[in-house]
Order: C-alpha cells, then structure tokens, then sequence
C-alpha cells in the first residue's frame, strides 16, 4: 500500500483532508491485521453494533491499500509540478533522490529488525515456509519484487508481508519520470493512464481465473491501475484548478458515498459492478481528494471539524505506522492474550494495541526517518531545479 507519499517544501502547507483520509486507511490497515486473529464479530461487540459494520472494520484492509495507491499517485504527481512546472521537465536524478531519502531508511531498519527477530527465534517472524529462506526474503524486500515473491512462494510472516505494496508503488515510481520524459505532451502520457486505469476490472477478471489467492491480492498492475487514478486526479487539477463553489462538495460527498459502500456493502457493489470493484474503489478516493485540494485552494488549510486531528496525525505518520505496525499487532496479542482480559471481551486489546501502533509510529518518524531524510537531502544537495525540502514538512506516501 503505499504509504510513503510525499515531501513537501518548507513553503508548502499540508492538505488537512488528504490527511484524513490517509489516517482512515492506515486505521483499516491496522483493524485488518488485529481482525485476523481477534474478529470484532467474535467478541462482546456482536451484541451491540451491526454485523455490516464489525466485518467492515476488520476486513478492508486490501481496500485501504488502493486508498493509498490512489493518493500516492496524486500527491507525487502535483509535487512533481509543483517543483519542475512541467512534468516533461522531471529531473530523473533529483526524483529518485527525494524518493529514496523517503522510502529506504525505514525499509532498511524494518527488513534489519525483521532479519533478527528472524535469526532469535521471535513468535510470528520466523520465516519456515517451504521454499522460503531469510535471504530471499530479503532480496524479495530490497529487490521490490516481494509481492512476486509471495505469489509464488506462500505467505510471508505479517512484519514481511506488508512490505509487498512498497514493491509495487516504487516500480511505478521508477517508470514514472521516464514515462513523463519519454511521453512528452500530456495528450501522449493521458490515453496511456486512462488505459491503465481501465485496465483494472480487465485484470481483475484475469487473476481470479487465475486462482492464486495471494496473487489476486498483489499483483503489480491492479496496484499501478489504481495509481494512475490519482495520477490521472492530479492533472486534471491542473486543468481545473478552482472549480464552481460547491463542485468540491458535491464531489467529496459522492466520494465519500462510494468509499463507504465499498466498505460497509461491499458484497452489494460487487453484485452490482462484479470486476469493476476496485476500479470504483479508486475512482472514490479520487473524488475525495479532488474534493479535499479543491477545498483547500479556497481556503487557508484549517483543521478539519468533529475532532479528526487524531486522525490526521495518523495520515502524517502513515509510513512509519504501516511498516512498523505489526510489531505491536503480534507483541500486543501475545501481551494481552497472557494477561488481558480473555473470551468475548478481547475487544478491549484493540485501542492499546492501535495507540501502541501510532507511538511506534510516531518515534520512528521523529528518532528517525525524519532526522535521516534531512541529512541525505543536504548531504546530496538536489539541482536547483527542486525546491528545498525539509523532512518537517514531510507527507508521507501502502
């Protein structure tokens, strides 16, 4: 999923929004791996709120990961215009760098811890599939090809498995200047992302005929389908960029609508558009981040109402919770599975556990990432081309 988004400069102010809808989905994420082993529908909770809604809670976590893909694509895309002015003036060498100071530091500290845990023996992160080995897990990680991996070798250990989005998002990510380059005028880079992002429901179709369960999940072309959405959202911004007053609105709420039946009907929209699930899917979190940066080129970026800081606070810290979360999935589970409350009330682990999750997060980024992608963006200096960023302003792209 890709979580890893973006870097903004130091002018350049965060979009409140798109925060929270990155904090929803690393929540689902985090719902997800806790809902495996510990289902809300088995617990206490099944008396007392819908079936519907405890299923959509544990079990969209899948979802959550194109939610991310859709805005990876976006926010890269209008930071690549916002630096360059032109995509066919995308600096390969600049790109990749502000790419790299992001994504590879963490991803190398998370394999490393893994790697131990995996020579001490740690419950839940050996690696003991047949086939699989420490090694090849890592190259699979470092290689971007973990999502190949696992299709064709089994399930990794949860701590390595959530590392098969990276390896998708960051292929894109390597074509995706190129393509910019190569293409030249949008009318030559457009047809081929609407042909890509059409491509979903075709591809869909394909892989569950194919019958790998793990492959249907992870393979690379539905994951850069749904990036080329927000890819796609991120130019017509620059087509439109202050529609009529209540378009931004209008189009967050039929967004929002379509995210929702996804999630919480999901069985309904299948029936109703089969293959063309996920593509509906995108196309939702599209609108509400078109509805999110319409609205705040109107106004001056103020927090959202209802109390959705804490959820804002997750989408800032995505990256770091995503890769790091099932540290405090797997030692919350053990911790409170010893000497938590047991049964139908196994409810209660899941809020410890999920703050577990955003502290984890939160010290990595401040300890951390941002501290290291400070020092590698000064150390390696971008061309003047690319605006100076500070890992401050961080954004953060499942």
């Amino acid at each position: 999923m890709n979580a890893t988004g973006d870097s903004g400069g130091v002018n350049q102010r965060r979009n409140s929004g798109i925060d929270v809808l990155r904090g929803l989905s690393i929540l689902l994420v985090g719902l997800h791996h806790i809902g495996l082993r510990v289902p809300l529908a088995a617990t206490q909770l099944s008396g007392l709120l819908p079936h519907w809604l405890l299923q959509g809670l544990n079990f969209n976590g899948s979802e959550a990961v194109i939610v991310f893909f859709v805005i990876s694509g976006f926010l890269i895309t209008r930071r690549s215009q916002e630096r360059w002015g032109d995509l066919r003036r995308v600096s390969l060498g600049d790109f990749y760098l502000l790419r790299m100071s992001r994504i590879v530091p963490l991803l190398l500290l998370v394999v490393a811890t893994l790697s131990v845990f995996h020579l001490l023996g740690v419950p839940n992160f050996v690696i003991h599939n047949p086939g699989q080995s420490l090694g090849a897990a890592i190259a699979a990680a470092l290689g971007l090809y973990l999502n190949w991996y696992e299709g064709t070798h089994g399930w990794l250990p949860g701590g390595w498995d959530v590392i098969w989005s990276l390896s998708i998002e960051e292929v894109f990510y390597l074509v995706f200047p190129l393509a910019c380059l190569l293409l030249g005028r949008l009318r030559l880079l457009v047809p081929v992302l609407i042909l890509l992002a059409l491509s979903l429901p075709f591809t869909r179709a394909a892989l569950t005929a194919g019958g790998n369960e793990i492959w249907l999940e992870k393979a690379y072309l539905p994951g850069m389908s749904a990036i080329a959405v927000g890819v796609l959202a991120a130019l017509l911004v620059r087509v439109i960029p202050r529609p009529g007053r209540h378009a931004a609105l209008v189009v967050s709420l039929v967004g929002w609508t379509g995210l929702c039946a996804v999630l919480f009907a999901g069985t309904w929209v299948w029936t109703l558009v089969h293959d063309g699930y996920g593509l509906l899917l995108a196309a939702a979190a599209a609108a509400i981040v078109l509805g999110a940066h319409w609205h705040e080129s109107r106004t001056i970026g103020t927090a959202p109402a209802g109390g959705l800081n804490w959820l804002r606070s997750c989408g800032r810290l995505s990256y770091e919770i995503y890769l790091s979360h099932m540290f405090c999935v797997f030692g919350g589970l053990a911790l409170f599975g010893a000497y938590g409350p047991g049964g139908r009330w196994r409810f209660l682990w899941y809020l410890p556990i999920l703050i577990g999750c955003w502290l984890l997060g939160y010290a990595l980024s401040r300890g951390f990432t941002l501290p290291v992608e400070r020092h590698l963006r000064a150390m390696f200096q971008p061309t003047k081309s690319v605006e100076r960023e500070t890992a401050s302003q961080s954004l953060n792209s499942l």
